[in-house]
Order: structure tokens, then sequence, then C-alpha cells
């Protein structure tokens, strides 16, 4: 294989993260106020979908293990980006907030399936690289994963441009055409997607059955991963929505978005290194307490540099600690126990990212707004960073 193949088809996985995230979740802070002003939510309504979405992301992540297993991480990886961008569609024709849930909550699911599978292809694609002969110069693992996750970035720039452009200001629901063509940009990316990514390999030969992941020995990460689900979705649903209670223009929250994008597609580069060379938890400790000090930087200050620093290092981050837990992962357990453990730790992410959403919206809802739901969002973060420090890598009597 050669660095222009590892490259075409990680670039090509990359846009099912753009998909499964960037457009099925992270849009949805774009459309989250004119939905609301339209459909009179409360905050804790408007944070209940994306509790919704994350609560199908848990129910998509319990499956995966089984689909993988009968289907193949490719097939899984495509038929979960068809059905997500349909569902993406239809929330373009629903009005009601059962229907709305009802499609949020399949969207979750769907995206999970394209997520999870291609973390896998993307897992697999890295050791295959590694694994090269000496004197073959191809991308290395860590860069393989950072290029899958940043492909997030690319879906947040492209909802930065599209959403805007087909809002439709002053008509009922003037929100679902920026759905209807989220939509058919996901069907666009999925079929690139399969263009760009050959039919499944067999797994490494080290992997027979999917083996068991030893989830004692990695708690601390496991419980860091944790509280990265419950800080990092807040910021990512009301950040927008704080920025507008600031009163920064609309031109200029698009450049933030766009700016935060950016961050994704650059982490790709910014973390390689760091995810290849440490084992332990300390990357995940690392990109954890980033994300707590760019959470803060708008709720302390609505200056523009405080914003745009604050978009800038978010973007620049919080994608790379999805990509370091499969960097644990590959480094710690054999390659029959990563489907399960990639699974396992998506399934404890989902699970964060139920709870934040309705609860940074609760706290909205009362006093101290939005600043005060962030902050806590912050402290949560800075609490993952602690407990992911704590997290030694596994030795060889650990993997059993």
């Amino acid at each position: 294989m050669t660095a222009a193949a590892v490259l075409r088809q990680a670039l090509a996985l990359a846009l099912g993260a753009a998909v499964s995230l960037g457009l099925a979740r992270f849009s949805y802070a774009l459309l989250l106020g004119p939905m609301r002003a339209d459909l009179g939510w409360s905050y804790f309504t408007a944070g209940a979908m994306n509790t919704g979405n994350a609560a199908g992301y848990l129910l998509g992540a319990l499956l995966m293990p089984r689909a993988l297993a009968r289907f193949g991480p490719r097939p899984t990886a495509l038929a979960g980006g068809l059905v997500t961008a349909a569902l993406l569609a239809l929330h373009g024709v629903a009005v009601s907030d059962a229907a709305l849930m009802a499609l949020r909550v399949g969207a979750g699911a769907a995206s999970a399936a394209t997520f999870v599978a291609g973390g896998l292809l993307a897992a697999r694609l890295g050791s295959q690289a590694a694994a090269a002969p000496a004197g073959q110069r191809l991308p290395g693992a860590g860069l393989v994963l950072g290029l899958y996750y940043g492909g997030t970035g690319l879906g947040i720039i492209v909802s930065s441009f599209l959403v805007p452009a087909f809002l439709q200001g002053g008509v009922a629901h003037g929100w679902q055409p920026a759905w209807q063509a989220l939509g058919v940009v996901a069907l666009a990316m999925t079929g690139l997607m399969a263009l760009g990514t050959p039919p499944d390999a067999p797994p490494p030969a080290a992997a027979g059955a999917a083996a068991a992941a030893p989830w004692r020995q990695l708690g601390w990460a496991l419980a860091g991963y944790f509280c990265f689900g419950l800080g990092y979705i807040g910021y990512m649903t009301f950040i927008i929505s704080l920025l507008r209670e600031q009163r920064l223009g609309e031109g200029a929250i698009t450049g933030f978005y766009v700016l935060l994008g950016l961050g994704v597609v650059a982490s790709s580069w910014l973390w390689a290194g760091v995810l290849q060379r440490w084992r332990g938890g300390q990357p995940l400790a690392l990109l954890n307490g980033l994300l707590a000090v760019a959470t803060l930087l708008p709720v302390l200050s609505p200056h523009a540099l405080a914003v745009y620093g604050s978009g800038a290092l978010f973007g620049a981050v919080f994608l790379s600690v999805v990509a370091s837990t499969t960097a644990l992962v590959r480094h710690n357990l054999p390659a029959a126990a990563w489907p399960r453990g990639i699974t396992g730790f998506t399934i404890v992410f989902a699970v964060g990212q139920i709870i934040g959403p309705s609860v940074v919206g609760r706290i909205a809802d009362g006093p101290g707004g939005l600043a005060r739901g962030l902050a806590i969002s912050a402290g949560l973060l800075a609490l993952g960073s602690l407990l992911a420090a704590l997290q030694r890598p596994l030795s060889r009597q650990d993997q059993r």
C-alpha cells in the first residue's frame, strides 16, 4: 500500500465522521435558535433534542458489536450514512416536537453505526500503515486516526455555510430547507466514502472472534471520557445561542463556527504525535484540560479575542479526545478486542452526551443562564482531565 492510498482511504473515511457528527449532530447548534423561536421551546426542550440524539447514538453503539460481526465495518458504516442522510432530510418536513425527537433519536442511532464502524476501519488502516516494511514511508497511525476524526471539522465547516444559506427568516418553519440541504449533502458524502474505500479486508491476523476488553483496568480513562461526554456537548449545543445572547452578529457567528471547524481539521496534524507516543491516559487528560479552558473563555468575556480564541482552541482539541480513546484501545488491547474496546468507549461517551444537554438546558433556564451552564460544563471537563491522568498503560497481564 502506498502513502497516497493510505491518505485517500483515510480521507474517504473522514467523510463518514463529517456526516455522523458534523452534519447530523453539530449542525443543530446553528439551527437551535431559529427552531426555538419558531416552535416556542425553552432551553431545556432545545437541549432535550440533543439528548434524544445522544440516546439514539447510545442505542446504535450498543448494537454495533453484533452488526460489525454480521455485516463487517464498511457495509455498516455506509448503511449508517445512507440512513442518516434520509433522516436529516425528514427533519425538513417535521414540525411537531414528537416527530422531531423521533428523528433526532433515529439520526443518532444511524450516525453511531457510521462513526463506530469508521473508527474501526481507521484503526485497522493505521495498523496496516504502521506494519509497513522498513523504508516504506507511510502516514503514522496517529495521523490516520486524526484525519478520520478531523473529518468532523469538514462537516462543521459545510454546515457553517449551508445552514445560513438555506435558512428562511421571517417565515414559519423557515429552518426546514436547511435540514433538507443537510440531508442532500450527507447523501453525497456517503457516496464519496463508498467510492474511496475498498471492500472489507479480513481483520488483522491476531484477531479471531471478538475478544473481551479489560474494563476495570481502563476505568480511569472511561471515567475521564464520561466527563468529556458530559462537558463538551453543552458547549457544542449552546455556544451559538450564547454568542447570539452576547449580540455577536450572524456573520461573526458564521466565522466563529468556520474557525471551530478548521480547528478540527488542523487537529489531525496537531495531536498525531501525542496520540502515537503516549500509551496511557496522558493525551485524554491534556485534551480535556484544554477544553475546559476553551469552554470558560466566552463565559468570562464576550470580547472577540476570547470568543474566537475559544472556537479555535475547542475545535483544535475536542475530536482529538475521541481519537485519543481509539489510540488508547489500539495501544493497549489485542486487535481481537478492538471492536469491543472502541464500542465500550463509545457507549460511555454516549451516556455522558445523553445527560449533558438537558442538564445545561435546565440550568440555562434558571438564574445565570447559558453562561452558568457552560461554566459547569467546563468544570466537568476539568474533572475529566484529572481522572484521565490516573490511567496507566496496560501490561500484558492486564490485557487478559
